[in-house]
């Protein structure tokens, strides 16, 4: 029997075009591949492009393998090229994808057809290149394949892409021929650029036309009606009209973009009814009602909030298998309703899916913790995240900060840039509030430095944090001049230089700021009122602290909070009013809030009024047993009235009951950072330099006292404890300030407790003594002490 002849080459072909489509790995193509180098003397032309094709779609973005291959064909065609034009596209190889595509252009062999253009058009599209995109749009011209649908098409998606839609809509235009696609590219190009009523007036062409509505136009309209522009309020029922009329009501991929659109806009009844008419919803649907529940904060409810965990629970029932998007959500309900012990059953599901690496869950989770005060879970879960982002580094910030660990955040700050990380403008925003709680003026520059040098500064948040931070630091000026620099001003920049002119006692200006805000049509919030209330306090503004109280809830329809009405107690009781503070809160809702009265014992000390402030201090106690300012002010008052007896008593009764006084913290930033004291501190390396100076400026207080009656008040708080008094932490820091700053520069002190009276009157005659500004910032206010007298004028 003779021997059986060899197959035909086509035969051959179709065999390893089998093996070629099966392929599932580059490897697996590579072999195939050198299997045709050593058994195939003559592939075709198609068997070649469809090796090159397998190169192309399994080389996961490495296409030098396929670049190799088409250099080697001796024979090419436009299939060749579009097939690497394509493949260096979609690596992200921009220039090399167009680089190619001139060279299919220029060749004598190969006549470039639309598909050659379409896949040059989505590299510039891709990479937003649209000086080159116009260049392959010219040579589509001169090559009359711009006319055709599929160029045009691709044409105005490039243009749309790349941010020019006024081209895009010329090309659409002057287009004979108008598919689906055109019209969907001209409509999702507009909602990307932002401009949503030209996007709807399209939308609206496009129905005149006679197109049929398919569910990626409807989808890009209602994702426009979902971004709470007022310019197309109303709109979103009749989408919803125009997706039942065309039948696509039960299209999962519309039905939850229309609960996402309602709940974006606040209407969550709509977005619950129409979750509920879905026949049988999918995971995507589940997402969007959950995150519907809860994505008003600010307004939504527990009982809302809970209803998001149910629907939890239902979509595991029927199932489905949760997406990361699912927990990120979930995890954000658990957060919204204080549910930690839920919120851990969650994250075990997100270990037990695997998506402990998503960034999103990492940052919810981290919020999670910390918002419930588990800060060593916080940062557990943090360090268990393998790629930490900008995103789960602010939450970390963010978290610190909400829970005043300070000093915390600012060295994580430092270890993001350590990692290479750029921040963001929240991650800036965040490390200045820390710096604002801190009052570290000179860190708090370099933020502010380091947004400009970013580009943050133009954001209006940014401004806001700035304005805080300068505020909290005690430089006033540098707040307004931040407050004047903005290019707009938001309810939050009105408020906070409103407050920070309360707190530093310049009361009439606050109330000036707070007119130009009403002027300028911007609303008022508790907030702004909660500034306002303040500086009438502490500028003893006490009819016009009373009248804008009214108009907080009469005109603006603001209630009250327990802040508000400490603010009235305090107005009331620093101007001597002491029985009408006392009946104001006997008649508001917060009467068992220990800290009004807290409030008004304190006016008690100020006013001498020992029998009431014995009254008030009991009530505090059965309130709040365990609150140490009040058996402090108790004890300072029996101090003041020259009752020591009641004094040791007040005393004997803290042992007894184990209440401890919070020890007393002043700290001052100088170039080598930041020094703490307590009283009678003596760990400080400069102990002996700062009680030398300390005894220095005494001594010449002494001598002004005999020459100036006006330090007569002086002479009078020092009289009993001076020795202890001496030695108290605002003195060591201001000490250690005039040490080290020149003259020119203001003293910033801080403390964590209210100024006593003999270091208010201490700091006074040192500012004169000394020829030195002290700015000091206690617990209340700030103090201002300049050439003997203070901010405040003694009514604090």
């Amino acid at each position: 029997m003779p021997p059986r002849a060899p197959p035909p080459f086509p035969s051959l072909d179709a065999f390893y075009l089998h093996h070629l489509r099966s392929c599932a790995s580059l490897p697996q193509a590579a072999a195939v591949h050198g299997h045709i180098a050593r058994a195939h003397p003559s592939p075709s032309l198609f068997l070649r492009n469809t090796l090159l094709a397998a190169y192309c779609r399994l080389g996961a973005g490495d296409t030098h393998q396929a670049r190799r291959l088409l250099d080697e064909m001796p024979r090419r065609n436009a299939v060749s090229f579009n097939l690497l034009i394509d493949a260096y596209s979609r690596a992200g190889q921009t220039e090399e994808s167009l680089e190619t595509f001139l060279h299919a252009h220029r060749a004598a062999e190969v006549k470039a057809d639309r598909f050659t253009y379409a896949a040059a058009l989505a590299a510039c599209s891709r990479a937003g290149r649209l000086k080159e995109g116009k260049v392959v749009h010219a040579l589509a011209v001169l090559e009359g394949l711009a006319e055709g649908v599929f160029v045009s098409n691709s044409l105005v998606s490039m243009y749309a892409r790349c941010g020019d839609m006024g081209e895009a809509r010329r090309v659409f235009d002057v287009t004979e021929e108008r598919d689906d696609v055109s019209w969907n590219s001209l409509v999702s190009g507009y909602l990307r650029v932002g401009a949503h009523e030209e996007m709807l007036r399209v939308f609206a062409l496009m129905r005149r036309c006679a197109m049929g509505l398919n569910s990626f136009a409807l989808g890009s309209v209602i994702k426009c009606c979902s971004g709470g522009d007022g310019s197309v309020r109303g709109i979103a029922e009749a989408v919803h009209g125009c997706v039942v009329k065309a039948g696509l009501d039960t299209d999962l991929f519309l039905a939850s973009a229309m609960v996402d659109m309602y709940a974006k806009r606040g209407a969550l009844s709509e977005a619950v009814a129409l979750f509920k008419s879905v026949l049988d919803p999918n995971v995507v649907v589940f997402n969007a009602m959950i995150a519907g529940l809860c994505r008003d904060e600010a307004a939504v409810h527990k009982e809302v909030v809970r209803e998001a965990l149910s629907l939890y629970s239902e979509l595991q029932s029927r199932g489905m298998e949760p997406t990361e998007f699912t927990f990120s959500s979930v995890i954000r309900a658990c957060n919204l309703a204080g549910d930690i012990e839920f919120g851990k059953q969650i994250h075990g599901q997100v270990l037990k899916h695997c998506f402990q690496g998503d960034d999103f869950i990492g940052s919810a989770l981290i919020d999670l913790y910390f918002n419930s005060a588990c800060m060593e879970d916080g940062f557990r879960c943090f360090r268990s995240v393998p790629k930490q982002d900008v995103v789960t580094w602010t939450a970390m910030i963010s978290g610190c900060v909400q829970n005043e660990l300070f000093e915390r955040a600012l060295a994580l700050f430092h270890e993001l840039l350590g990692v290479g990380l750029k921040p963001d403008p929240f991650t800036i925003s965040s490390v200045m509030n820390a710096c604002a709680s801190l009052a570290v003026v000179r860190t708090g520059e370099q933020m502010q430095c380091f947004a400009t040098k970013s580009g943050f500064d133009r954001f209006t948040a940014m401004g806001n944090s700035c304005i805080h931070m300068y505020a909290r630091s005690g430089n006033v000026e540098a707040a307004i001049q931040r407050f004047q620099e903005m290019e707009s001003h938001d309810v939050v920049s009105w408020s906070a230089i409103i407050s920070s002119h309360a707190q530093h006692g310049c009361a009439r200006q606050a109330l000036q700021f707070f007119n130009e805000m009403v002027g300028a049509k911007v609303v008022p919030n508790e907030i702004t009122f909660l500034g306002v209330l303040t500086a009438c306090s502490h500028g003893g503004l006490v009819d016009e602290g009373l009248r804008y109280y009214e108009i907080m809830k009469m005109e603006y329809g603001l209630c009250p909070t327990v802040k508000h009405c400490t603010c009235v107690v305090d107005l009331l009781g620093r101007a001597g009013r002491l029985a009408d503070a006392e009946a104001f809160i006997r008649d508001s809702i917060f009467h068992d809030e220990p800290v009004v009265w807290q409030s008004l014992l304190g006016s008690c000390r100020i006013h001498r009024d020992m029998e009431r402030g014995q009254l008030v201090a009991d009530r505090i106690m059965e309130l709040q047993p365990a609150s140490s300012g009040c058996y402090v002010n108790l004890y300072n008052m029996y101090l003041d009235a020259g009752e020591l007896s009641l004094g040791s008593k007040i005393r004997d009764l803290m042992k007894e009951r184990g209440v401890k006084k919070e020890p007393g913290l002043s700290w001052i930033e100088l170039r080598s950072g930041i020094h703490s004291f307590v009283a009678g501190d003596k760990s400080h390396p400069e102990c002996n330099a700062i009680y030398t100076k300390l005894a220095e400026m005494l001594s010449k207080i002494d001598k002004l006292t005999t020459t100036d009656t006006s330090c007569i008040e002086w002479v009078e708080t020092t009289g009993r404890e001076q020795n202890w008094m001496n030695c108290h932490s605002e003195k060591l820091a201001v000490a250690l300030g005039i040490i080290h700053l020149p003259q020119s520069a203001p003293i910033r002190v801080m403390k964590n407790l209210r100024v006593c009276r003999d270091c208010h009157s201490t700091m006074k005659l040192i500012s004169k003594s000394e020829c030195r500004e002290i700015i000091l910032r206690d617990v209340i206010r700030f103090h201002h002490f300049r050439d003997g007298s203070c901010s405040c004028g003694d009514y604090w």
